[in-house]
């Protein structure tokens, strides 16, 4: 496995080893003992699946208090995945990250606890996982605006209009985020 730091601390891109044949491939997404011995000690609690269409845009969501961190990858289609450092601490908080995750490049995002997290479907029935440390909290769930000028996050969105549920609608600026210490 490879993994890729970020700029922004504790952000980690990981490439598994891929194995494939004329049959298809094999990979391992997760294994405790070898995320561990490449220093990534993760307790995960639930895991989530979505689909959605071309164009749908999926955030910036995060909870406060009890964050999650999260293991993200595409297992068919493609995304742009995004998030935001809302850790006041960080020397790079405020600031965005982004990058296409998709089911050929098999890339997995390591998003730590402390990150408003998004992603916007490159393609058609695109399936995105998703494994968390800490349990789905609606109560204690925040959006920040997926558009806020003050982060400015690039989205790839090629002229289209993103297709946003209410909740993303409704995503709060930079300056009003529930940040983390």
């Amino acid at each position: 496995m490879n993994i890729i730091h970020t700029a922004l601390p504790g952000l980690l891109i990981i490439e598994p080893k891929v194995f494939g044949d004329d049959r298809g491939f094999f990979l391992e997404s997760w294994n405790s003992a070898t995320f561990k011995a490449a220093g990534i000690d993760l307790h995960f609690v639930q895991d989530n699946h979505s689909r959605s269409q071309k164009g749908v845009l999926r955030g910036m969501h995060f909870q406060n208090p009890e964050p999650q961190g999260k293991l993200v990858r595409v297992v068919r289609g493609a995304v742009y995945d995004a998030v935001v450092d809302l850790r006041r601490s960080s020397p790079t908080f405020g600031q965005w990250y982004g990058l296409e995750l998709s089911a050929a490049n098999h890339r997995m995002f390591w998003v730590p606890e402390g990150f408003a997290h998004g992603f916007l479907t490159l393609e058609d029935d695109t399936d995105f996982l998703y494994k968390c440390t800490t349990p789905y909290l609606p109560q204690n769930e925040a959006s920040l605006a997926w558009d806020d000028p003050t982060v400015g996050i690039e989205w790839p969105l090629n002229g289209i209009e993103p297709i946003l549920s209410s909740k993303d609608k409704a995503g709060v600026p930079f300056a009003d985020t529930a940040t983390f210490a």
